[in-house]
């Protein structure tokens, strides 16, 4: 049992997100989890009385668990596909973009528990707070009800996404993309820049610009540089004729 004191306590939370559990028909045993699974970092530094932790704890294994299932499904639907191929598309559907458009179709951006201030500063809609959330939440079935039940709740609502991402090439690596595309408008190879991270060694937060020339054309966050570059170059791409270069 996860001890999240006036977090599990408060009964208007705890029946909210009950609610959206059967709403997805997560036979859960432990709410606790679930409720862990949207509690921001902002409310433990800014109200520890409220809960001692935040979704942060349960995102950390999520990552190896995710592309398991993933991988099987893929592997198996595509029997003709070159590894690199089906590693691109792994990518796509893993990817924070993407989970976080999952997050926001389930509505998850209305049970984030934030400090006002982060709500205002970031907003609900912030792609990095809605994919790490997914991650919580698939995190918690797993350690709730098992592998099982987290597979079932991907296939249900990660994986479809494919469809969409194949038929607009989202699997396409970005980095590629803008590099060719900028060495061909602009004779100007990219360059990524991290601008800063935050949060403890174990669980850092990055911040990357990506450079044409002396330009930031975007910015991209991540829990690692080659994520948060991943995401600045996706970012760009799908905004270069906005570039003011």
């Amino acid at each position: 049992m996860v001890i999240l004191k006036k977090a599990v306590e408060n009964d208007d939370c705890k029946d909210k997100i009950e609610k959206l559990l059967f709403s997805l028909g997560i036979g859960f045993q432990d709410v606790s989890l679930y409720i862990l699974a949207f509690i921001h970092r902002s409310i433990v530094n800014e109200r520890p009385d409220f809960t001692p932790e935040h979704n942060e704890r349960l995102e950390f294994l999520w990552d190896a668990v995710l592309e398991l299932i993933i991988t099987d499904n893929l592997f198996k639907d595509f029997p003709l596909k070159n590894e690199w191929e089906l590693t691109d598309i792994r990518s796509a559907l893993v990817r924070g973009k993407n989970l976080a458009k999952v997050s926001k179709d389930l509505h998850f951006d209305e049970y984030l528990f934030l400090w006002k201030w982060e709500e205002l500063w970031w907003g609900r809609n912030n792609e990095y707070l809605l994919a790490n959330c997914l991650e919580a939440f698939l995190w918690a079935i797993y350690l709730d009800i098992g592998l099982l039940w987290a597979s079932q709740f991907i296939n249900q609502y990660v994986y479809p996404t494919l469809k969409y991402i194949i038929e607009h090439n989202l699997f396409k690596d970005f980095k590629s993309l803008i590099q060719e595309y900028s060495q061909a408008k602009y004779d100007i190879t990219p360059t990524y820049e991290v601008l800063k991270s935050e949060w403890p060694d174990h669980n850092k937060t990055f911040e990357v610009w990506v450079f044409i020339g002396k330009d930031c054309v975007w910015v991209g966050i991540g829990s690692s540089k080659k994520k948060a570059q991943e995401v600045a170059a996706l970012n760009a791409y799908e905004k270069k004729e906005e570039w003011k270069i």
